[in-house]
């Protein structure tokens, strides 16, 4: 069926649902509604939305990038937490008989289930402008928590975009980089200025698409062991890697065993975590597990 064209996205239309239900920006929600047509083109043909898929987007206030969403896709569910737009949302998606509102918080709602009961158990394509501060916590839960995810499709700060796709060496490498790339193969599509945005954020914006791995491009034998060793050897950067995870509370890994699995990968025992690359981190993890096993 043919369905309405997209009203929302330009500042004059979104003033005016605001202010019809005299809408209050909440900071804890850390809501900024896009206003421009152009980004939300992008977002749409970056994500590959087609009339067979099932799409779930996350936070979608108004229901601007909804609206997009909806004359694209053969459903879409969003899921919102903030009381004050269910029944902003019911009014500008009136027209789209293909969109369910979930008003929960996204990190309390089993998209696996979601999944399995709206889309036959195949994967979904996630899309979201994301708050800025549970950007990292809704990624990692849909990936660590097996939601069947085809690809991610994000707005998010661009400080958090360029740390998902960096390497070794670099100052935003981190846990964030070496998860994403575990799971997914990062690929930026925009940068987005703070003036897309109402109201503007004080940072720069990115959208950033992660296409799921059929397999992870690594071996790792103990998924959980390798992310706890990833986490032990950033969270204090400038120590040395084998002082990290001999500090760290759930692995305490003496360090003597740390030198000798480090020299055995050809690596300087006072090596940082922050100069191994995935594949190493694979391999430390496998030769860790053998010896604590």
């Amino acid at each position: 069926m043919t369905r309405p064209v997209p009203t929302l996205g330009n500042p004059k239309n979104t003033i005016e649902i605001l202010n019809k239900y005299k809408f209050v920006f909440q900071k804890r929600y850390g809501q900024n509604f896009l206003i421009d047509e152009h980004v939300l083109g992008k977002i749409i043909r970056s994500a590959g939305i087609t009339e067979e898929d099932f799409v779930v987007e996350i936070g979608p206030g108004i229901g601007t990038l909804t609206q997009y969403l909806a004359a694209s896709a053969r459903q879409v569910a969003a899921i919102e937490i903030d009381d004050a737009l269910i029944p902003i949302l019911e009014d500008t998606l009136s027209g789209y008989d293909n969109v369910m509102v979930i008003h929960d918080d996204v990190l309390k709602v089993d998209l696996a289930k979601l999944a399995e009961e709206e889309n036959g158990g195949k994967p979904v394509k996630i899309v979201a402008n994301l708050p800025y501060y549970i950007t990292t916590p809704i990624i990692m839960g849909l990936f660590e928590n097996h939601v069947p995810v085809e690809s991610i499709t994000v707005m998010v700060q661009k400080e958090v975009a360029d740390r998902m796709k960096t390497g070794p060496g670099s100052k935003d490498y981190g846990a964030l980089s070496l998860a994403v790339q575990y799971y997914a193969r990062p690929e930026l599509v925009a940068n987005v200025p703070p003036n897309c945005f109402m109201p503007r954020p004080r940072v720069g914006s990115a959208v950033i698409r992660l296409q799921r791995h059929e397999n992870p491009p690594v071996e790792v034998q103990d998924e959980k062991l390798m992310f706890q060793i990833i986490r032990a050897s950033f969270n204090q950067r400038r120590k040395t890697l084998v002082n990290g995870l001999g500090n760290a509370p759930e692995l305490r890994i003496p360090k003597e065993q740390t030198t000798a699995v480090l020299e055995e990968m050809g690596l300087n025992p006072g090596v940082r975590g922050e100069a191994l690359d995935l594949q190493q981190f694979a391999e430390l993890s496998n030769r860790l597990k053998k010896i604590l096993e």
